[in-house]
């Protein structure tokens, strides 16, 4: 996937949501407008991938106790200049989950979700913001999830109980989204 794949992509997305709708928008004009906004050094927002990642049964959503942000998040990470953004997502649920990529599946071609937010300043970085579009996989509950050394945690939580975890706005959407799944 490349710049002009994204922005297809992000023009043929839709969504019930006006707040997404309006972060699918803003994200569109941001990536025309700003060829490297796929590196982390790029101005005040840059892109990122995640990965909402349910079980088989779609009851269950597997969360990160984020290492920097200490607050529950699902898997993702910055793209560091790779355009392909659900390659972004894919890798950043393996890393983050330690689960072998082969027990990892794209339940769906298209984005799953759209969010703009805020990081707030740490030690590395200043405040700066997202352009984060997310994708819904699927691993096996039956796996363990190890983890990595960027997280403080990774479980799997039961999908009523998500926003107990994390209350903002794109997490409702997605846990949402998720109720309105069927299994294929």
């Amino acid at each position: 996937m490349h710049r002009q794949d994204l922005l297809n992509y992000l023009r043929n997305y839709r969504s019930a949501f006006m707040d997404e709708v309006a972060y699918v928008q803003r994200s569109i004009e941001y990536i025309e407008n700003n060829p490297d906004c796929f590196n982390r050094e790029h101005g005040p927002i840059h892109v990122t991938g995640s990965a909402w990642v349910v079980n088989p049964a779609r009851d269950l959503v597997l969360m990160v106790h984020h290492g920097k942000l200490h607050e529950w998040y699902q898997p993702g990470g910055h793209a560091d200049g790779d355009p392909d953004v659900l390659r972004v997502a894919m890798k950043e649920a393996q890393e983050e989950s330690g689960v072998s990529d082969e027990h990892i599946h794209l339940l769906m071609p298209e984005m799953f979700d759209v969010d703009m937010h805020m990081i707030p300043p740490s030690a590395e970085a200043p405040a700066h913001g997202h352009i984060d579009l997310r994708f819904l996989l699927e691993i096996d509950d039956v796996h363990d999830v190890p983890g990595s050394d960027e997280s403080h945690e990774v479980k799997w939580v039961p999908l009523n109980r998500v926003l107990s975890y994390n209350g903002n706005r794109s997490t409702y959407r997605m846990v949402d989204k998720t109720r309105r799944l069927r299994k294929w």
